[in-house]
């Protein structure tokens, strides 16, 4: 499938920043960087390389010991962490050639948004997750258990999770925003932006139109949200479509209005108060990245014991307050509340049970009406 270019994906603020991790460095930088020759012994389960997001993780810091450094310590694991993953579909083009005919890539774990993890499952890329050796995914919240893309539970856990909904500066709308409506007043026209990630951006229209994106089989099914798009892209009500860099344009009221995600509409409005965020009234689209094992991997012990460490409600903490994103494990708002008060009453990080009835994650689409999505979303968009 001819798939469109993307944008910048919703974590690629280090490469919008000037910032360069992980994932501009070589092989050899990565190793010394990530774990290097002091990174333990490996504890008789062999070495671990993992590949996640850009910034999505807490590192070492002002000789404050990051993730990746306490697990070393903690299980003797020699671990190399790379910030290889910055988009779905690069990274799917990357590994298939491997994976797809029977050979195996290099990292242990790697970080796909659950969609993509349904994809890999489905082509048989994964390795079942030895689960006796998580015993901590006991402490899994209950509405990531058994997803569509893994109705099992054998091959995925969750790594983070987050809400694409209304970000708005109120200083440009003049109003608190409360609705997807809201995205197609006249009064904001030209100043409105959409994401360039389909699944968030068709999925919170959907919603709009009364819709429930996670239920959704064909193309048909979600005609009516194209069209919505379309008709506001022609008659100008959309000025652009983005990756992460709306925030930039949210920021300085360029955009009255966008789709955003929850996690970078939370750390801009801590140093911009006029710009919000709200789960609209219909609902917002939820997602989640998870972990998973490539066909082949070489290191799943030295895997399992790292998502047990991380499933550790102390050890997830420590990420939450990094990276502020909703976690996946229970009892880590208890355990946010011990660093930082404040962050543990956000209702963005610890949405009520209530407002958790209005995240919609987007269906498991099959190959066919996947490619159909992408095709028209692309035309759309001109990608």
């Amino acid at each position: 499938m001819n798939t469109p270019k993307r944008g910048l994906s919703r974590r690629e603020l280090l490469i919008r920043s000037g910032v360069v991790g992980a994932a501009g460095l070589s092989l050899p930088a990565i190793l010394a960087a990530c774990g290097g020759d002091d990174g333990g012994n490996g504890g008789g389960v062999g070495d671990l390389l993992i590949e996640n997001w850009p910034e999505y993780i807490d590192l070492t810091e002002d000789d404050v010991p990051g993730t990746i450094d306490r697990f070393i310590a903690a299980s003797g694991v020699k671990t190399t962490y790379s910030e290889a993953y910055n988009d779905n579909l690069e990274y799917f083009a990357k590994i298939q050639p491997l994976l797809g005919t029977g050979k195996t890539i290099e990292p242990d774990i790697i970080m796909p948004t659950q969609w993509m993890a349904g994809r890999l499952r489905k082509l048989g890329w994964l390795e079942k997750l030895p689960t006796d050796k998580v015993p901590n995914a006991k402490n899994l919240e209950d509405a990531f258990k058994n997803p569509p893309s893994d109705p099992t539970g054998e091959y995925s856990l969750p790594w983070q999770s987050g809400i694409a909904g209304i970000a708005y500066n109120i200083d440009a709308t003049g109003r608190e925003l409360k609705s997807i409506a809201d995205l197609f007043d006249p009064a904001f026209k030209g100043k409105i932006g959409m994401l360039t990630e389909m699944r968030d951006t068709v999925g919170l229209l959907l919603l709009g139109l009364g819709i429930n994106p996670s239920n959704i089989t064909s193309f048909d099914e979600a005609a009516g949200a194209f069209e919505q798009l379309e008709k506001a892209k022609s008659n100008g009500q959309i000025r652009a479509f983005t990756g992460n860099d709306y925030i930039d344009d949210l920021g300085l009221g360029n955009f009255a209005a966008c789709i955003g995600w929850s996690g970078d509409v939370l750390q801009l409005g801590t140093d911009n108060p006029s710009v919000r965020f709200v789960v609209p009234e219909e609902g917002a689209t939820l997602w989640w990245d998870t972990m998973v094992v490539p066909k082949g991997a070489k290191n799943v012990e030295a895997a399992a014991k790292f998502m047990d460490f991380v499933f550790d409600p102390v050890q997830a903490a420590q990420i939450t307050a990094y990276v502020q994103y909703i976690s996946p494990v229970k009892g880590v708002r208890e355990e946010v509340a011990k660093i930082d008060a404040a962050l543990a009453d956000n209702p963005l990080l610890f949405p009520d049970d209530e407002t958790k009835k209005r995240f919609f994650p987007f269906a498991d689409l099959s190959d066919e009406v996947e490619a159909q999505f992408e095709e028209a979303f692309s035309g759309v968009i001109g990608a």
